[in-house]
């Protein structure tokens, strides 16, 4: 499956775009869009944003002056499909959808290069069974499917997982439940996250995800929370790791009142930081580092920190398991996303994690979000404010704080890479080093 975008008028005419996994792509007239329009003076600089998971587009005006119109239309959010056009200014893009034609039944042979319009296939809901039509690379292909009724449910009351016992939910999240539970063969207490696909997807998609994971649960440190098995039942994925104490650095924060003194930030940061610097140094990057994904466990100054979750956001878009996820405000799930992340998640490095482990210990020193945006704030907002707006310095809000502690941290936020630590164990010392 692929979408391409054709400029089939404007200035640029005849440019084509074509995606086959999960990507972001930026128009605008900045120098930072993946497609950059200088010339059409209707653009804003940071014009649209598109979502792109085949066959899933989805396109979110980014508040810009002149507006983004769909076939003649202006609109603030579009899901798109074949043959629809996209508008700003004189610019004007055509949306394919394609999947490859891989078999041709009459001759069962399989047809190199040609290109046809996506399937629509029936499928049924694996809770529920209601059925539904979706659309798919091939009329044979096999796909999974929860409804979004039956995902809701499960997220609240996960199924027992054979040879566990459940004994209560942890905590809910987009992709699914952590629930805390206890294994059958030797008593040992134990985390087991359950995640639920957004789309319907394949088995070959399933198997990407499982083959992702695998590989980072090689991962063994003492502030990584280590994996202990997975595997899939009624075609739901679970993961199971080591249960930590405690709570997420996010609970901890509403639990002490919404800011914690700089010695303990100072703590969980810098443990965190050193598993950082030991995954990057063998390739790994986590992707979505934030209080929720920051467990400590203890008290000051005994508190152990956990980064979870590393690289399960990475796996669980690019095995399609998300579908588009700009489609709802949820923009809390890209607060912390650095410029480079939110304009193409596909090639995100190391510095992208160091800017997020940057903005999490803003948020816990200060309470607030160093681009000064609201709790309430959309995706367009938030999206402009990551590519627009300076960070809030932290004395604004902590006049006391030590300025050395400060300045570590907003190195870490600067928007440009080359600003920023060169690396998470350099951070690291300047962080112990400043803190004394």
């Amino acid at each position: 499956m692929r979408v391409t975008l054709r400029v089939i008028a404007g200035p640029q005419t005849g440019r084509v775009f074509t995606f086959d996994q999960h990507e972001t792509f930026m128009i605008g007239r900045s120098e930072d869009s993946q497609f950059c329009l200088p010339q059409d003076r209707y653009f804003s600089r940071n014009h649209c944003l598109l979502e792109i998971a085949p066959p899933q587009c989805f396109l979110r005006d980014l508040g810009s002056t002149n507006g983004t119109y769909v076939n003649g239309i202006r609109v603030e959010t579009a899901h798109l499909k074949n043959g629809d056009r996209i508008q700003g200014g004189e610019t004007v893009l055509e949306v394919e959808v394609t999947a490859d034609a891989a078999m041709d039944f009459s001759l069962k042979a399989p047809q190199i290069g040609i290109q046809t319009v996506p399937s629509v296939i029936s499928i049924q809901c694996l809770n529920c069974g209601i059925p539904s039509k979706v659309e798919a690379s091939r009329p044979d292909i096999k796909l999974s499917y929860v409804c979004d009724d039956c995902r809701e449910k499960l997220k609240k009351s996960p199924q027992p997982i054979p040879g566990y016992q459940m004994i209560r939910i942890l905590g809910q999240g987009g992709m699914g439940s952590v629930m805390l539970a206890r294994a059958v063969s030797n008593g040992r207490a134990v985390a087991i996250k359950t995640l639920l696909p957004e789309v319907a997807v394949s088995e070959q998609s399933l198997k990407r995800f499982i083959r992702e994971i695998e590989v980072a649960a090689s991962l063994q440190h003492p502030h990584i929370v280590s994996y202990i098995e997975h595997g899939t039942h009624n075609g739901i994925v679970y993961l199971v790791s080591e249960y930590v104490g405690g709570m997420d650095a996010h609970k901890l924060l509403k639990h002490r009142g919404g800011k914690l003194p700089y010695q303990e930030v100072v703590k969980i940061i810098e443990q965190t930081l050193s598993a950082l610097d030991f995954a990057h140094l063998l390739g790994f990057v986590h992707r979505d580092i934030k209080e929720q994904n920051i467990l400590v466990d203890g008290a000051f100054p005994n508190f152990v920190a956990k980064l979870t979750d590393f690289g399960l956001a990475k796996s669980f878009k690019e095995s399609g398991m998300s579908g588009v996820t700009m489609v709802g405000d949820v923009a809390g799930t890209i607060a912390y996303m650095p410029p480079e992340q939110v304009r193409d998640f596909k090639e995100v490095r190391p510095p992208s994690d160091i800017y997020a482990i940057g903005m999490t210990a803003y948020g816990l020193l200060t309470g607030a979000h160093a681009l000064n945006l609201s709790p309430k704030a959309g995706i367009s907002e938030t999206v402009k404010a990551i590519f627009e707006k300076p960070f809030v310095p932290i004395s604004r809000h902590l006049p006391n704080i030590p300025m050395q502690i400060a300045a570590v941290i907003e190195t870490a936020i600067a928007k440009e890479v080359e600003r920023r630590w060169r690396s998470a164990g350099e951070m690291r010392e300047a962080l112990l080093k400043a803190a004394g």
